[in-house]
Order: C-alpha cells, then structure tokens, then sequence
C-alpha cells in the first residue's frame, strides 16, 4: 500500500507545533509531578492534569514521522545518510553541552587523568547525558529500521497494515504490568516498542474515514481519556502514597488511544490560521528537532536562576508560562545556533 503525501501538508505542521509545545509542557510539569507528598494535592492534581493532557507528545512526533516517510521511494544510503547526519551530529553536539552543565552543577566530575575522562564523557554518551534525549537514542534505531519497514509498507495491503497493528497492540497489552504474567512464552519482540506508532502514523494518513461528526468523536476521545489517565493516576497516586504513572505509560493503552485520537482529530481539522500564526508555527517547526533538544537546559536555567517553575504562582498559571517562555527561548537559541557560518546546520538542529 503506497500513497504519495505532500512534505507539509497544514494539519502536519500544526499538529507538529502543538506536540512541541506538549513535550516542553509535560516536562515543565513532571518535577511538580514527583512532588506528592510534598505539595498541596491541589498543586500536585493540577500538574497530574497537565500531564495528562500533553502525553500524547513523543508518540505524536513518531507518527509523524511515519506518516511522512514511509510509503515513499527512496534509496537506502540516501535516506540514512539525510536523515541520521540531520538527527546525530546536533545530537552529540547538545549531549556534550549537557555533559559540561552536569559538570558545573556538580552531578559528575572529571579528574586528571585524561582516559578516565574520556571513559566519563562515553558513558554519558551511551546512556543520555540528559533525561530527555532517550527520544533521539530511540529515534536513531527507528531510522535504521525504516527503510526494511517501509519495503512491507508499500506493498502491504490495509488488512496487512492493520494485522501489524493489532498484534503491535496485543503484545503491547500484555507487557503492562497488570496482564504481563498471561503473557505467552512466544517469541514477540519483534512487534514490541515505537516501531508501531510509525505504522499507526501512516495508516491513519492513508486510511479513508467515512465516519461522520469524526472529527467531533475524535476531541470526545480525547477528553474522556484525558479524564480517565487524571483520574486513574490520581487515584493510583493516593493507594500507593507516590506517584504512580500505570497510567501514563507511553506504551500502554490509554496513551495508544490518547495520541490516535489528537491525530485523528488534526487531520481532520482545517481551521483558517492568521497569517502572523501560521508564520509562527512554521518557523517554530522547521528548528522542532534543535528546541527539544536544548529546552530541557533552558527549564533548568529558567529555575535555577529566575526561579521560573512550576514555583512562581499557581501551577495552572506557573506552567503554561514556563512552558511559553522556554519555548520562546528554545527557537531564538537554535535559529541563532544555524545562523553560524558551516557548523551552524550540523549542531543548531
């Protein structure tokens, strides 16, 4: 099954802005997340909604990735060469940044020896240096499969694609660690991890919906999973005395259907945009990849010297601007960044 798809279609580049602005959200809100106990539960319920409402981010991000890049001709070098030189040198350009803050802010430290500073700086390099770029560790081996991948998706019937896809959710169903002892002793790893969020991406591209009030149906999902994953945490949270994130799990079901839904919802969606917002989205989205990779700095800086957090006032205000003002910085930083003569493009992202 193959379908020619426009790079950037509208409802793509704004549901690309909005799981932007979801990552750097969900992180502004996860340090008040880890705070039960700590924090008037109102604090603390407010940052379990928030989060609730943003985890569709990374899943979002990969089904993009999917809808945009399988189904297409390409040649295997070509593609790994575009995208793997695009995604690792501003990647290891911000794991070393993050390996220097680590180094000021005491958390590591180097010693006089030079090959134990180098054995140090690899282990960083191998592990993350900084707790979000897990996403670009699991984005990297998403693009080595993709090419094999994309091979069975041009050919794949829908009933094809959607047998990959109920199996994916199956396997992924029974590794929750409610049904995981009813898990077969069979061989399934294959089917397991974000790969499916790729096949799920295209699928729900090309699939043709004749569905009416979709989009309406769509934003009712939505909502209800929003207030069921609230809920559920919370009342996980309070039977467990910490955080509990069951709910939460990338993953999991309600995650699965939560990023379905959004997708569905903006692809179906064709609001008329001002002029100024749709500058705004597109030049937010071509520096997507170099924002989420320094934001996670700028959290830290904008906390430890500004003390601008989920601290500054009320949470369901203190959030939401946290999150714009780091987004704001974020852009300005890497459109500065691939402004440099040569390297700029290499590190900027």
């Amino acid at each position: 099954m193959s379908e020619a798809k426009p790079h950037n279609v509208e409802w793509i580049s704004n549901l690309r802005f909005v799981a932007l602005v979801a990552v750097i959200m969900l992180h502004a809100s996860a340090v008040l997340l880890a705070q039960y106990g700590k924090v008037p539960i109102s604090y603390w319920f407010t940052a379990d909604v928030f989060n609730a409402m943003v985890r569709f981010a990374v899943p979002v991000f990969v089904m993009i990735t999917g809808a945009l890049n399988l189904g297409r001709n390409y040649e295997l070098i070509d593609f790994l060469k575009r995208r793997l030189l695009r995604i690792i040198t501003p990647f290891l350009f911000w794991s070393l940044v993050y390996i220097g803050y680590s180094w000021y802010n005491e958390e590591i430290s180097f010693e006089n020896d030079t090959w134990t500073n180098v054995k140090l700086v690899l282990h960083q390099l191998k592990y993350g240096s900084s707790y979000h770029l897990w996403y670009v560790y699991m984005l990297i081996g998403l693009y080595l499969i993709m090419p094999i991948l994309n091979k069975f998706v041009c050919t794949a019937t829908q009933k094809e694609l959607l047998y990959f896809l109920m199996v994916w959710l199956l396997v992924m169903l029974f590794s929750q660690p409610y049904l995981s002892r009813f898990k077969p002793v069979v061989e399934l790893r294959y089917f397991e991890g974000y790969i499916g969020y790729l096949v799920l991406g295209y699928y729900l591209t090309v699939k043709e919906f004749h569905q009416k009030h979709l989009r309406l149906l769509m934003l009712l999902l939505f909502v209800a999973l929003v207030a069921v994953i609230t809920i559920g945490t919370y009342k996980l949270t309070l039977h467990n005395y910490t955080t509990t994130t069951l709910f939460y799990e990338p993953l999991g079901p309600f995650i699965v259907c939560l990023s379905g839904s959004i997708f569905l919802f903006f692809r179906f969606s064709n609001p008329t945009l001002p002029a100024f917002v749709k500058q705004i989205r597109d030049f937010t989205g071509q520096y997507a990849y170099g924002v989420y990779l320094c934001h996670a700095l700028f959290l830290y800086l904008l906390d430890l010297l500004f003390d601008i957090s989920y601290k500054l006032c009320s949470p369901i205000l203190s959030i939401p601007l946290t999150t714009l003002i780091c987004l704001v910085l974020s852009v300005l930083l890497t459109w500065l960044l691939n402004k440099i003569p040569v390297i700029g493009k290499y590190i900027g992202g």
